[in-house]
């Protein structure tokens, strides 16, 4: 029996320091580097993994596996916000199409507010993937579907995201998925691109 409690007391201990070290990550960041309407630029995401560790953990996995080198901004609402994160590869974004991630939890959830950065999602649970979406304005009316938040953009990197092309919802999702970048450089060659995403240390800003 004694034995028995220990062994529980262990486990959860265990459980404990992981969370801790989950929720204790330290902040990092990420510089865009892109060509949009006013052209080339870049722009910085400051991820908070105490907001959202398991996005900002797949966010960071995305970033330094390459995904979202020479993709495009693909749905574009100027009163609303900006998305991204199909890759132009159609073996790539097949690849990841699986990879979902569980919802993370809302305690620690912040509001998306403009300049925030956080997953798209379906309307079921644990459907995150790839997509992320900026917000141009305050969409708190989202907060409650379970968008979360896991990052932000800083300084006046606003100012490059507000110049991205407006393409409005005019992509079709299926038809990048299935034929990357030849669909949308063939059928919308204004797009704005991301040229690369890589996580930097504060000197490089």
């Amino acid at each position: 029996m004694r034995a028995t409690y220990g062994k529980q007391l262990a486990f959860l201990l265990s459980a404990c320091c992981s969370w801790d070290l989950v929720g204790a990550a330290a902040p990092f960041r990420v510089k865009f580097e892109v060509t949009t309407t006013a052209g080339e630029g870049s722009f910085v995401v400051k991820v908070h993994p105490d907001w959202a560790p398991l996005g900002a953990a797949q966010f960071k996995e995305l970033v330094e596996s390459g995904f979202y080198d020479d993709t495009r901004f693909f749905r574009v609402i100027p009163s609303f916000m900006v998305q991204f994160g199909l890759s132009g590869s159609p073996a790539v974004s097949k690849e990841w199409s699986s990879k979902t991630i569980k919802d993370d939890d809302p305690a620690s959830a912040q509001s998306n507010k403009p300049g925030y950065v956080t997953f798209a999602k379906t309307g079921a649970p644990n459907s995150r993937t790839s997509q992320i979406f900026i917000n141009y304005v305050d969409n708190a009316r989202l907060d409650s579907m379970g968008f979360q938040p896991f990052g932000e953009i800083e300084g006046d990197g606003m100012t490059v995201v507000k110049s991205i092309y407006n393409c409005g919802e005019r992509p079709a999702q299926n038809m990048i998925q299935g034929q990357g970048n030849e669909y949308l450089d063939k059928a919308f060659p204004d797009l704005s691109k991301i040229k690369s995403a890589r996580v930097i240390n504060g000197d490089e800003l």
